[in-house]
């Protein structure tokens, strides 16, 4: 949950604050900030799994920015719009820990729901006996 509230703090000072990123570096920025967003739902699924290693989270962050940050940079020095290619590759990982946050948040419900119905089945049965 500590990762879901940087990136909103984080985007609400990015709102607020007027800071003008030069166009040259627009594409970098762009990639990065793919970066950022695909880093924190993995780390947020992971968190609700589990499974969260701060470890792996920085490292996995690090080094998919890096190797995003040096393919525009390579497409840059090629005039070739590399950097599409780590926008269409954080894109679908986006989509896919989205859907995977959403398919995990319903089985959390779900089985609350589940215990909830059995808690009061079972008190119902206790009352019965009493009776």
């Amino acid at each position: 949950m500590l990762p879901l509230l940087g990136l909103l703090v984080g985007l609400l000072v990015g709102l607020f604050l007027n800071i003008t990123i030069p166009s040259a570096y627009s594409s970098y920025v762009a990639v990065a900030i793919l970066a950022i967003i695909d880093a924190v739902f993995g780390a947020v699924i992971a968190n609700m799994k589990g499974e969260f290693r701060a470890r792996l989270f920085v490292t996995g962050f690090l080094g998919n920015a890096f190797a995003a940050v040096i393919m525009a940079a390579l497409g840059d020095q090629l005039n070739l719009p590399l950097n599409l290619a780590a926008v269409f590759a954080f894109g679908n990982r986006i989509f896919v820990n989205v859907s995977a946050l959403r398919r995990l948040l319903l089985e959390k419900y779900d089985r609350r729901k589940e215990r909830r119905i059995s808690n009061e089945i079972g008190t119902d049965i206790e009352e019965e006996k009493k009776l």
